[in-house]
């Protein structure tokens, strides 16, 4: 791959979080040698991650799963809330529902340490450029219903968001900032394919009359 940068297009800015110390340093190494990144900071704990992204923004978070204390999941639930979030990259064993699970708490993407290191620099560049990237999941139930892929915060905007209330109102209703309301409305906006608020709101009804039907016919929930 040609990895020549463009002189007016600024480093991608990365930082990681890995508590294995090898890993930290292999993956610092390969960021370091690459131009098309700019390497922030490294921490081995999700506390050291979160404590430096709140002061520093950077563009692009590459994490492992299980970071002490927190965990993975926690740490991107606790970061959806702050403004100008880095989107997380998981970069873990391809193990087991690991995959879904990181998709489900709100990852951008999954990159497993099984892969080339290119691939993971490649599905960084894809991360800052908005893309969703995942290895192969049997998304045939997400599919079906997208509402599986939104956090908790997102549904509870997803279920205030029916009611009809507008960004100020839906702030105060889930008590977060009116720019974090819209933070959850974006991705709720992509998760779901559609493109403004109406259009969710008929999707959440849809969804539910689905669902009503399904229970109806004996279907389990």
């Amino acid at each position: 791959m040609n990895q020549a940068v463009n002189q007016d297009r600024k480093p991608i800015d990365v930082m990681l979080a890995d508590s294995n110390p090898l890993v930290l340093s292999a993956l610092s190494e390969v960021i370091d040698r690459d131009p098309r990144f700019s390497l922030v900071a490294t921490t081995a704990t999700a506390e050291g991650f979160l404590g430096t992204v709140m002061r520093v923004p950077v563009q692009i978070g590459i994490i492992n799963w299980s970071l002490p204390a927190l965990g993975g999941a926690k740490l991107i639930e606790v970061l959806r809330d702050q403004e100008n979030a880095p989107r997380i990259i998981v970069y873990a064993d391809d193990t087991g529902d690991l995959p879904r699970l990181a998709m489900t708490a709100g990852a951008a993407a999954f990159a497993s340490r099984s892969s080339p290191a290119e691939t993971l620099l490649d599905t960084c560049v894809d991360v800052a450029a908005g893309k969703m990237v995942f290895p192969f999941l049997d998304v045939r139930e997400l599919q079906s219903d997208p509402i599986h892929l939104l956090s908790r915060k997102e549904r509870a905007t997803l279920d205030a968001l029916s009611k009809g209330l507008t960004n100020r109102e839906l702030a105060k209703e889930l008590s977060i900032s009116t720019n974090t309301v819209k933070f959850h409305l974006t991705n709720l906006y992509e998760k779901l394919s559609v493109k403004n608020r109406a259009q969710a709101i008929a999707f959440y009804y849809s969804s539910r009359l689905a669902l009503e039907r399904d229970q109806d016919d004996g279907i389990p929930k």
